[in-house]
């Protein structure tokens, strides 16, 4: 037969066909032309064992079964083919037709997946011709499988050419739906949206539950809530909006387009709900700061009989991981071992992560110590966990340890952290050799290696830094010289940065703060006046102060000279007989606020700032020796942070204070963060 010649890019198609001898036929073949053997020769077909047939099995099976029993041979190729064992299913097909046998519609799809779970396109080329020459090539069923052939072995533009060129009927939703599935597997959303919108135009009633799952996670990747809403109105004309798979589908788009009100109406309005779609909903919550709400989703799924798999609990982890909710933490971390999930890395990461943000170092440090396999997250977490609580020298041990024993593979945020535990630490010459291991620094990486300089004292060499990277119109960057400024009392220059900072950001109040802070200090009314009036006349709203405890379920939240909570007066007065008898002991309270970033906390009364008003309301709460942990939005100024260390040791217990540079741990005297934070 003549070779059958396809365009471009299928233009390697050799000839397949030929006639059979009457010498090699067998008698009973019943055509006179049969396809031509293809070249299987490099496929051996080896013993497997297990579940898999051997090949004692399948030459067993070949002598059982009847010769016209085409239902028989599908069987046994789609044994193969659930067996993953491709060779096989391409020996069975080889056989088949060397007697004589003639596929059918059901044979060719699953030899096209063999050839494609194989790799091997020209095989699948080869079966192409077969498809055409048994004239099946207007068979929906088996022209998916060529569109998923040539779309995973030469690339989309191929599957994309055989849909636009092959002649079946189109009124079907799988080929459509696999084009458009490669193209989101591709990263070309918008391609996968034009093409259902093709798919409308030729006729809406093909439309069907998969179809919409593809095409909202298009519109989820691209974050496209206009195209999201057509789609879903698309579903409810077509009656499909209430299909579970179009339900999560619905969810997670609207989730992935920042709209967790319209999740909510979908996943609310769902008549039946798996546990995909407690967790998509959960997700939702978190990820928008909605952590009540999402732990209270977490309770109902458990509630209604659905059981948390692992995404559900990498889900909602995240909404424990804040001082606050480290008992619901804990509660989850039971919940998991009583009900024996699988405790996978992302699972573990996310355990690790809750723990170290909640506080709790030690019971992360237990999670990575147990883990088996670790992955440069984990690596991550626990490098950056060792630093927010001031053990950076042990971060960076475990990142030598980590590099040493090549475990895993290092990134950019791994060397982010490694140089954030070397600024926790003060080890200049470590954080230098690490930063000079980076091979394109991004902006966050040297506004670590500036802020390790500067509160090492290397101003100098700081600025040189920053000169040499062309910098200094980095917000970041400066704010990292700034803290060096005021670690190292370098009032002066710490008022230049100010000054670069509001020039370079002229609607960030915090920048007017500090500067009107750093003139009162040095007693320059008139210009901290000037300041202030800046401020009002542009309208900056100055962040307020707030600190809050968790106590029996309940979270406590405390302003900077509140008097409103209906136990006030002991708070202040518990203080106020700390402070007589720290005092006594040669405590004193300083007033340099010269470079700190609250506006209202150098003029209030020095106990009544919210972290001490909130660690008053722990200690007439709890019993003795028990761990007080607190919250603060905002930075703790050095007077709380040398009167919590005095109260530390005087009522001998430890004190957790959590703001957004680290956490303080206050005990007998001392803090964790080295006095940097």
């Amino acid at each position: 037969m003549d070779a059958i010649a396809f365009p471009s890019p299928f233009s390697q198609i050799h000839p397949l066909f030929f006639s059979a001898s009457q010498e090699n036929a067998p008698r009973y073949h019943p055509v006179s032309m049969i396809p031509n053997p293809i070249d299987f020769s490099r496929f051996k077909c080896c013993s497997i064992t297990g579940s898999k047939l051997t090949q004692v099995d399948t030459d067993q099976l070949f002598d059982e079964i009847p010769l016209r029993d085409t239902f028989t041979w599908n069987k046994l190729i789609q044994t193969h083919l659930t067996n993953e064992d491709p060779i096989q299913v391409t020996a069975t097909y080889q056989r088949m037709l060397l007697l004589g046998l003639k596929p059918d519609r059901r044979t060719l799809p699953r030899v096209l997946a063999a050839s494609r779970l194989l790799g091997n396109l020209s095989l699948g080329k080869q079966l192409h011709c077969h498809v055409i020459k048994f004239g099946f090539f207007s068979d929906a069923y088996v022209t998916s499988s060529l569109i998923e052939l040539y779309g995973q072995l030469e690339g989309v533009h191929a599957a994309k050419w055989y849909f636009r060129t092959a002649k079946f009927d189109k009124n079907n939703a799988v080929a459509w739906t696999l084009l458009a599935g490669m193209y989101v597997k591709k990263n070309k959303p918008e391609l996968a949206i034009d093409l259902f919108n093709q798919m409308i135009d030729h006729g809406g009633k093909i439309v069907d539950a998969v179809a919409l799952v593809t095409v909202l996670a298009a519109c989820g990747m691209l974050k496209s809530l206009r195209e999201g809403r057509r789609v879903h109105q698309i579903a409810m004309d077509c009656g499909l909006d209430c299909d579970v798979l179009v339900g999560n589908a619905l969810v997670k788009m609207y989730v992935d387009c920042g709209s967790v009100k319209d999740a909510r109406g979908v996943f609310d309005g769902m008549r039946c709900k798996d546990g995909i779609s407690w967790t998509a909903m959960i997700n939702g919550h978190v990820k928008k700061g909605g952590f009540n709400e999402g732990l209270k989703l977490f309770r109902l799924m458990n509630r209604d009989g659905i059981k948390a798999d692992a995404f559900a609990i990498s889900s909602v982890l995240p909404a424990c991981a804040r001082v606050a909710a480290h008992k619901n933490g804990k509660e989850i971390h039971g919940h998991l071992i009583r009900n024996a999930i699988d405790m996978n890395v992302t699972v573990l990461n996310a355990l690790m992560d809750m723990y170290v943000k909640s506080g709790s170092i030690e019971y992360a440090s237990r999670v990575f110590a147990r883990m088996k396999d670790k992955d440069f997250i984990s690596c991550t977490i626990m490098i950056l966990g060792y630093s927010l609580h001031g053990q950076g020298m042990v971060g960076v041990e475990l990142y030598r340890e980590m590099v040493e024993n090549s475990r895993v593979e290092v990134d950019h945020m791994t060397l982010a952290a490694v140089l954030y535990a070397c600024y926790s630490a003060c080890m200049v010459q470590e954080g230098r050799y690490y930063f000079n291991c980076i091979r394109s620094p991004k902006v966050a990486h040297c506004a670590l290696i500036v802020a390790l300089l500067a509160r090492a004292g290397l101003f100098d060499d700081a600025k040189a830094l920053i000169e040499e990277r062309k910098i200094s119109r980095h917000g970041e960057v400066l704010r990292a010289l700034l803290d060096g400024c005021r670690i190292q009392q370098n009032f002066n220059a710490g008022k230049k940065v100010i000054e670069q900072l509001c020039d370079l950001e002229p609607l960030n109040a915090e920048n007017y703060v500090l500067l009107s802070n750093w003139y009162a200090c040095h007693e320059e009314w008139d210009m901290m006046n000037k300041v202030r009036e800046t401020i009002r006349d542009m309208d900056l709203k100055p962040r307020k102060a707030y600190s809050w405890i968790e106590l029996k379920n309940k979270v406590h939240v405390f302003s900077t000279g509140d008097v409103s909570h209906p136990r006030s007066g002991s708070l202040y007065n518990i203080l106020q007989n700390l402070l007589k008898n720290v005092e006594a002991e040669g405590f004193r309270l300083t007033s340099d606020f010269s470079l700190h970033d609250v506006d209202e906390e150098r003029e209030c009364n020095p106990c009544g700032h919210s972290e001490l008003l909130a660690i008053s309301f722990g200690f007439i709460n709890t019993v003795a020796q028990q761990q007080i942990r607190v919250t603060k939005n905002l930075r703790v100024c050095s007077n709380c942070h040398e009167f919590v260390k005095a109260i530390s040791k005087k009522v001998e217990r430890e004190i957790v204070v959590r703001d957004p540079n680290c956490f303080h741990h206050f005990k007998d005297g001392f803090c964790s963060c080295g006095e940097c934070w």
